[in-house]
């Protein structure tokens, strides 16, 4: 019979209900080669001379095998089953079973000799199910052709150059050619001493081909049935990515923002601590400036008592300048000239009293410019602290909102726990220093060198 063809069911990669495993290793294997190979082996050097002939992109082929796999005109490959008898007259458990065995080994031997044209690469003999029967799996091919490929796929002018022609619907090619075989088959069992019962027709031995079938079928099913299941499973499996991919996205939105709240944080803290220390600073040179006021306040007190103290000494000694005869001009003597007294008595008072004024004067002026200059000062420390006070508040004002932010901070771990806040801020160090390291790889690699 002619089969659909499965390499995996003629190789045993998965077994059928109606197999023995048990008896599988008697089963024989006289050839298995990836088909794959098998195109490329036998049509590559074609298809080279094909496409170095076209002049249009388009008409060329990248791949022989797939534009086969694809088409509709011809098979990737073709299987052929041969089989001697049935289950009740050539059991694989019983002697004609090992017989059959024999008959279709040696009828395989010159399977591919005798069909140069048909490309044999996967034949296996099984003995695990209820008849021994052979499966060949086979490319057909054709030389020289004047269409496509010069060597190309064809089932019929394979069959062709093997000298079978067809040229009716009752006798194709492939019917000549499988007459043909079986006259072989027959040959090798006449040998082994093994009559063929030609019953005219082969309609009455459908029943083994429709179990055949029927058998592929099941399998057929169990294998869609295993495809179902692992499409739901990867179904399931996909979603699962899904979902973990939108909850990785979720987290890492949020990680985003607790970053980002973590940075401004940061930020506000170094701010913070800068003004801190601006303010210290300016605090310790208030109190420095403070200290040195309270000194020049203390000495221009000192001055203002000793100014007080000349005053008061000047007023308790007013009288000596109305009483005290040194501050009194005295009389002239009866017999002293104008000029005498004048240069002895006048003029001398009238020195020691300018002495004095000019004393007097440049004691004020002193006193006077110092108060000014201690004014001026006071004012600008007065402003000085002004400003201090403001920065004060507005310092106060940013603890209070970072204060806020802190216990912000404290409702998010009580909701989500400090383990995952800690996650969190993890992968946000991790997505930074993999930001970083994408940004800056040249200079990182730079470094390392």
């Amino acid at each position: 019979m002619m089969g659909k063809g499965s390499v995996n069911h003629n190789t045993r990669a998965f077994t059928a209900k109606n197999v023995n495993k048990e008896r599988s290793r008697d089963n024989v294997e006289f050839c298995h080669s990836d088909i794959k190979e098998v195109y490329h082996n036998l049509f590559d050097e074609a298809l080279e001379r094909y496409n170095a002939k076209q002049k249009r992109c388009d008409r060329k082929i990248d791949d022989y095998y797939e534009k086969i796999r694809r088409g509709k005109q011809e098979k990737l490959f073709y299987e052929v089953i041969f089989q001697i008898g049935n289950k009740d007259d050539m059991n694989v458990q019983s002697n004609e079973g090992q017989l059959a065995k024999e008959i279709l080994c040696e009828f395989m031997e010159q399977f591919q000799k005798r069909n140069p044209n048909l490309f044999v690469f996967s034949s296996h003999l099984h003995m695990d199910e209820q008849t021994p029967h052979i499966h060949i799996d086979f490319v057909p091919f054709i030389r020289n052709s004047k269409r496509g490929l010069d060597t190309r796929v064809s089932l019929k002018g394979a069959l062709a150059e093997q000298g079978f022609k067809g040229g009716t619907r009752g006798m194709t090619e492939w019917n000549e050619w499988i007459e043909a075989e079986k006259q072989e088959l027959s040959k090798v069992m006449g040998r082994h001493g093994v009559q063929w019962k030609q019953l005219g027709t082969h309609n009455k031995h459908l029943s083994v081909l429709d179990f055949e079938k029927q058998e592929r079928q099941k399998e057929v099913a169990e294998l869609e049935q295993t495809i179902s299941g692992s499409k739901e499973e990867l179904s399931s499996i996909l979603h699962q990515q899904i979902t973990a991919g939108q909850e990785t996205e979720q987290i890492r939105k949020e990680g985003e923002a607790i970053r980002q709240e973590v940075s401004e944080l940061s930020a506000t803290n170094l701010l913070l601590k800068e003004q801190t220390e601006t303010l210290a600073e300016d605090k310790e040179k208030l109190l420095s400036e403070n200290e040195k006021l309270e000194k020049q306040q203390k000495k221009l007190q000192q001055e203002i008592n000793k100014m007080v103290q000349s005053k008061e000494v000047m007023e308790r000694n007013i009288h000596a300048y109305d009483e005290d005869m040194k501050w009194q001009l005295a009389e002239p003597g009866a017999l002293m000239s104008a000029k005498n007294y004048r240069d002895k008595k006048a003029l001398p008072l009238v020195e020691k009293l300018k002495e004095v004024v000019k004393n007097l004067t440049i004691k004020c002026v002193q006193l006077t410019e110092q108060g000014n200059k201690l004014t001026a000062k006071v004012d600008g420390q007065k402003k000085r602290i002004s400003r201090l006070t403001d920065k004060v508040m507005e310092q106060s004002d940013i603890i209070d909102r970072l204060q806020e932010r802190v216990a912000d901070l404290g409702r998010l771990e009580r909701y989500l726990g400090r383990e995952q806040i800690q996650s969190i801020v993890e992968r946000s160090k991790a997505i930074e220093q993999a930001e970083r390291a994408i940004k800056c790889p040249k200079r990182a690699f730079e470094m390392s060198q």
